[in-house]
């Protein structure tokens, strides 16, 4: 037996589901402040919408709104 087979072999976790989606609210950092990407997507998105942009949202309220905004063109569209 050389040594490389002699130790015994690492459990490893199994991967996540690539699918899984997380609530915003259950995030670690959902209160953090939104991104710049989630601010620059949201800017635009409101833009479109006609609506009104809020710049001090955090990440999982801006994620939310993004959310609520697709949701809106997809039914629109």
């Amino acid at each position: 037996m050389n040594a490389r087979n002699s130790k015994r072999p690492r459990a490893i976790a199994p991967a996540a589901p690539a699918n899984v989606h997380r609530h915003p609210d259950d995030w670690v950092t959902a209160n953090e402040p939104m991104t710049a990407a989630q601010a620059s997507y949201l800017r635009t998105l409101c833009e479109h919408a006609g609506e009104g942009f809020v710049a001090n949202l955090t990440k999982a309220e801006a994620s939310k709104r993004i959310h609520a905004l697709r949701a809106g063109w997809r039914r629109a569209g």
